[in-house]
């Protein structure tokens, strides 16, 4: 029984021909307009196209890096440098070296202009003490740390290539001279006003900063000189996506074969 106003529909008319019906008499009010694609027809609809760009030969090598460093076995000498220290830890390291600046090169015009003028005047100038800066430079790093005048070294993670710096952790710890390792070459050349460094060293600062600077080398010692677990510590052999899947695959596989051969032998 239908309910309400529902009118039951005509013996012999269903939806469908009705639909079919109303198609056909209203048919020249809709045309079909399908897209052709083809060379010289309609234009391809907007899509991301990144992966058909050519990127610049730099940005390719550094994808390709990056992968492999993920891909093969890094040895632990090299994969020490993937151990950076934390945000917080390395704003409080670079403002304590940004105390410590070695003076600029307008910094230095400056002074020898005035000291130029104070001689040509016959007025007697001041001998400052030796100022109290960052050491950079790879050659005199060492030198630092082989006569245990460095306090605590900065070393770059992305040195390249990485054969320059590979050894500075070792000779720290041999030495006994606290180091870390912290991410940016061009962020450590920036405190000595160079594009790049690979190393910096704190040889002394001012009596107020000598707190903040041996909590550092305390938290940075118990990291890396005296951490022997991650020095072991291979790296690498991450595998893609795919092969991912694969090898679960299989794995799987073996599962389920072990388990039929455990219900066979029962």
């Amino acid at each position: 029984m239908a309910r309400g106003n529902t009118k039951a529909p005509k013996s012999g008319v269903t939806k469908k021909k009705v639909a079919k019906d109303w198609k056909t008499e209203h048919g020249h009010l809709f045309n079909k307009d399908p897209r052709d694609y083809r060379i010289g027809r309609d234009l391809l609809p907007k899509r991301n196209l990144s992966r058909y760009v050519k990127w610049p030969r730099y940005v390719r090598i550094q994808r390709q890096r990056a992968i492999l460093k993920k891909r093969i076995k890094v040895p632990p000498a090299v994969n020490h440098f993937s151990k950076t220290l934390e945000k917080n830890q390395a704003s409080t390291l670079f403002k304590l070296l940004a105390k410590y600046r070695p003076e600029s090169a307008v910094e230095k015009k400056q002074r020898l202009v005035a000291a130029a003028e104070a001689e040509s005047k016959n007025q007697e100038t001041k001998k400052e003490s030796r100022p109290k800066m960052i050491k950079y430079g790879l050659n005199h790093i060492t030198e630092l740390v082989e006569s245990k005048k460095a306090k605590l070294v900065v070393i770059a993670h992305d040195v390249d290539p990485i054969e320059l710096v590979v050894w500075l952790p070792a000779l720290c710890r041999k030495m006994d001279v606290p180091y870390c390792i912290v991410k940016g070459k061009a962020r450590l050349g920036q405190m000595v006003y160079k594009k790049t460094a690979t190393a910096l060293a704190i040889t002394d600062v001012n009596n107020e900063d000598n707190a903040k600077l041996n909590q550092l080398a305390t938290s940075v010692r118990a990291m890396y000189n005296e951490s022997s677990f991650d020095r072991r510590k291979w790296g690498g052999g991450i595998m893609g996506c795919k092969a991912q899947h694969v090898i679960r695959a299989r794995e799987k596989a073996k599962a389920r074969e072990a388990a039929k051969a455990a219900l066979v032998r029962i």
